[in-house]
């Protein structure tokens, strides 16, 4: 559905006709304003008399209305389209989930399409509107706002990623929870929010390059201003500082993982000791038992008195001996 339509002239959001036909004609009329449609997982029909108006790219508007796309940056003859998937971390079960929002640049127009209930773009829209001079750049202000929030909370949740493995960290490395069976089940699915949240950071950093006109591939791109490429190059710089974050913690946890799966062999071979030490105790007496069991005829010891308590104090002095022994050399 449309969530907003609103016409800015000279920075500032003015009265104009409701429907985005009409403003359009009148952003282009005044040569200074422009239009933003903000929209929300609208259906096909919705979006057809959006994309016929402002005449978007068939193959655009297919990936705007399927979602599930790679963040990227694609240049059409009468448009630019943005994708860029805004995350957002849930501190009760510390799950990472992403969102998508579609930005499409044009002519003295902008439309932003938004799926999922992530990041919304009300405070994007309130920002602009307090700032004239950031929002006198036309529909490339939208995009820097756009692209400059979703980064930002890229950041805020690299830390509460990086919190939470610190904690999973301590976990791993404790002496009384580290050999839990749930401790590499916990490893598993951090991995797989960091991952997730590979999926939405890493992709954007050639669009990122791309805008803010660095690098090899800091080509114009049409219909951006030039004097935003300072915006974008510090929404760059923070996104270098995300996707080092991300990679440092993909580290760090395939490293955490290795280390406990070291620590379960290394608790599973003192396991193995002490069973071998107690088995070894064990099979002593046993021996024995077994050689006075076995009833030849002619065994001296079976007619003596004392056999019996001297077999039985034989017994006694090699367990002890075997124990202090295995005890000191700390398989017991």
């Amino acid at each position: 559905m449309i969530v907003d339509c609103g016409l800015y002239r000279d920075g500032h959001r003015t009265e104009g006709p409701e429907d985005f036909s009409d403003a359009l004609a009148e952003a282009r009329s005044s040569g200074n304003a422009f239009v933003w449609v903000g929209l929300h997982e609208p259906t096909e029909g919705e979006f057809d008399r959006v994309a016929l108006e402002f005449a978007l790219h068939a193959l655009a508007v297919e990936d705007a209305l399927k979602a599930h796309q790679r963040p990227k940056l694609e240049v059409y003859d009468d448009s630019l389209f943005v994708v860029l998937k805004p995350v957002t971390y849930e501190p009760d079960s510390d799950t990472v989930s992403s969102g998508e929002v579609m930005v499409f640049l044009g002519d003295s127009f902008v439309v932003t399409v938004r799926h999922g209930e992530g990041a919304p773009l009300k405070v994007v829209r309130d920002r602009l509107e307090r700032d004239a001079e950031l929002t006198r750049l036309g529909p490339t202000a939208v995009l820097y706002a756009v692209a400059d929030a979703a980064v930002d909370h890229y950041l805020e949740v690299a830390t509460e990623l990086q919190t939470d493995l610190e904690e999973l960290e301590a976990e791993v490395f404790s002496p009384q929870v580290g050999g839990s069976r749930h401790t590499a089940s916990r490893i598993y699915t951090f991995k797989r929010q960091v991952l997730e949240f590979r999926r939405a950071t890493g992709p954007l950093s050639v669009p990122a390059t791309r805008l803010a006109g660095s690098g090899a591939l800091g080509t114009d791109v049409p219909f951006v201003e030039a004097a935003a490429r300072p915006f974008f190059r510090d929404v760059s710089d923070h996104l270098t500082r995300v996707n080092e974050s991300v990679e440092g913690l993909d580290r760090l946890v395939s490293d955490i993982l290795s280390a406990h799966l070291a620590q379960m062999s290394v608790r599973q071979n003192d396991d193995m000791r002490k069973i071998s030490a107690w088995a070894a105790m064990a099979a002593v007496p046993t021996m024995i038992a077994g050689i006075y069991g076995m009833n030849f005829e002619h065994m001296p010891e079976l007619h003596w008195m004392w056999s019996y308590p001297a077999v039985l104090l034989v017994m006694a002095v090699l367990e002890i001996g075997l124990h202090r022994l295995f005890k000191r050399r700390g398989w017991l």
